[in-house]
Order: structure tokens, then sequence, then C-alpha cells
């Protein structure tokens, strides 16, 4: 169960709770204090406070022990009747207990009339007392069965949260496993293709895959990482596709300094690049260019990719697993507070667009 926010020193519970019982016999007193002056027969201060006193103390010397009555037989399915007995009986011996106690100490006051015998006033006390005790007492368990089940709800709560994060974490890992053997096979296909008219520039595009591959290993399993970080691992791919391409490929990429330190989800813009390039600059002769934008703005993090390609045919782009994985990555990190559309530019080409909340790198996930 998870504790209740309470002092960790023993000495300021125990302060806390004796004044929260002094509180509410200063409440009693003052209603018995004024009650007495409205009915004519006015009691003196002294009077009005040390009967209250007096049952305060009894309930706050006996309520641990009700507590641990309410811990030790607690009303769960299958156990209420036993539960039900113990109470009863715990009720009863509680009833004679408080009004022994009671006693007790209106004879150590001197509270009690002279000549008055103790003994006597026992079971008339008792009886006279008993239904205040015993709903005291079920008062006490009350209070003990709803902390009880605060707590075992909070903790179904926090064992549910920590039950989806683990899941999410799993289903991320899941979609970046499966991003990560796509990026490499469309990689090491385009070294087999360089082998066949340049085997420099195929064993320069194998250096810096082992360059791509070492950044992966070293970010592990981050969800996130900063835009700097994203972009230094996109430079390295921009890298392999130009010795593929050539001068065919025009590369811009404009990142000012104000968003280098956003958290990005980690191989975000290759995926998206990859796609730019593959059906929108790699079919043409000429080639193409590629934009490659980020913007701050009303704390949200703008990143596009565009290029001067074809862009979307008529019937719409069916979308590969990077942009599908790339959608599904999105909605596990972000909920709905995030934007990612593929749509033509006005002047030719495709533009993709996301948008996420800003958050600087080393900040509160």
């Amino acid at each position: 169960m998870i504790a209740p926010m309470l002092p960790r020193s023993p000495w300021l519970r125990l302060g806390l709770y004796l004044s929260g019982w002094g509180a509410i016999a200063a409440f009693f007193a003052t209603e018995t204090w004024l009650y007495a002056l409205y009915a004519g027969r006015p009691l003196r201060l002294g009077q009005a406070i040390s009967y209250p006193l007096v049952d305060c103390a009894v309930a706050a010397a006996l309520a641990p022990a009700v507590f641990w009555m309410a811990r030790r037989f607690p009303f769960e399915r299958g156990r209420i009747g036993r539960a039900l007995g113990a109470h009863l009986g715990a009720s009863l011996l509680f009833a004679v207990v408080a009004t022994g106690m009671a006693i007790a100490l209106f004879q150590g006051f001197g509270l009690l009339a002279a000549g008055a015998d103790a003994a006597r006033l026992f079971p008339g006390m008792l009886i006279g007392r008993l239904s205040s005790r015993l709903m005291t007492y079920a008062a006490f368990v009350v209070v003990a069965e709803t902390m009880r089940l605060h707590a075992q709800a909070r903790e179904r709560e926090l064992r549910a949260s920590r039950l989806e994060a683990r899941l999410v974490e799993a289903r991320l890992e899941a979609l970046k496993a499966q991003l990560h053997p796509h990026f490499l096979f469309n990689t090491l296909h385009a070294i087999s293709t360089l082998m066949h008219r340049d085997v420099e520039a195929a064993d320069r595009v194998m250096a810096r895959l082992g360059d791509l591959l070492r950044m992966t290993l070293e970010d592990g399993g981050a969800g996130e990482v900063a835009l700097a970080r994203e972009l230094a691992f996109l430079d390295g791919y921009l890298e392999i596709q130009r010795a593929r391409l050539g001068g065919r490929l025009r590369v811009a990429v404009e990142a000012p300094a104000d968003t280098l330190e956003a958290r990005v989800p980690n191989l975000v813009l290759q995926p998206l690049v990859e796609n730019a390039i593959r059906h929108g600059i790699a079919p043409r002769t000429g080639g193409g260019r590629l934009e490659v934008r980020a913007r701050r703005e009303n704390g949200r993090l703008w990143l596009e990719v565009r290029d001067d390609g074809p862009g979307l045919p008529a019937g719409g782009l069916s979308e590969g697993i990077g942009i599908a994985n790339t959608r599904a990555r999105l909605a596990h990190l972000y909920g709905d507070d995030h934007r990612l559309e593929l749509a033509n530019q006005q002047g030719g080409g495709l533009r993709v667009t996301l948008e996420i909340p800003f958050r600087a790198a080393g900040g509160p996930t």
C-alpha cells in the first residue's frame, strides 16, 4: 500500500495527532459552555473543558488499537462475517475500557461528586454511554476502511500506469526494431550498387554506415534525443545518399540555434528524408533538391521536409514502413498532441510537416 503523506519525525506525527484531538476537545468544550450559558446554568471554563477533554483523551488513547483491529480484520470479500464478529466483540471491549478510563480520569482530576463510588458509577455510565462508545468505535473503523480502500485504489492506479508505460516502451522498441533493418537493407542495397561502378565510394559508404550504427547503439533505447543529435545522424545518412546519387541530390538544412536542444523522437527525420529521396528525387534523371527545416514557435517545434519532385499522385501515396512507423511512434509518445501531414506544395513537390511540443533536452519528460 501507499503510505499517506505524513511527516517523517515520529515526534512531529505525535504532536499533530494530539493537536488534532485537542482541537476536537476545544470545539466540544465551547459548545458545552455556550449551551450551559443559554440554558441559564453557566459553567466555569474549567468545567466546560474538563469533560470533553477526558472523552477526547480516552478516544485518542484507544484509537490506535481500533485502527490496528481494522487492519487486522478488514471488510474484504469472503471475510466480511469474520470481520463483523471480531469488530462486534472488540467494540464491546472498547466501550468497557473507555468507560473505565473515563471514570479513572474523572476521579484523578477530582471531577466526581463528593462521596461518589467509582465502582458503583461504572455500570450506569457504561449503559448510559454504550451507544456513543459503539458509534465512536464504528466511526474509527469507517475511517480506517476508507484509508485502506483509498490506498488500494492509488496502488492499482500506480501499477496500471507502470504497466502502461512498460507496454508503450515495448511497442516503441518493436517499431524501432522494425525501422532499423529497413534502413540497413536499403543502405546495403545502395552499397551493392556502388560496388560495380565506384569501389572507393562504396568503401566510404561502408565506413559511414559503421558510424551511423555506432550512433544508434550509443543512443540505446532512448525514445527521444536532442534535435542536434538527430541532425548529426541525418547528416551521415545524407552523406551515404550523396555517394549514391552524386550531384543529383542537393540538400539544404536550416535549424536555428534555439531549436537544437529540442527533444525529438529518435530517428524521426531519417524515414521522412528517405521517403522524399526515394519518391521525389531518385526517380528523376536530373535529381532534385531536398530541404530540412526546423523552427520554434509558441512552445511548439515544427519540422519540415520538402522536395521538388512530382508530389503526391492524384490517388495519394501509400505509406511505407518508415512513414507508418513514424505515425505510430508519434502517437505513442505524444497522443493527440502532435501533427504529421503530407501535402503537395504550390510550386510543385511534396512537403512533410511535423509539429510536436517543444521540450528542451534534459528537461522534464
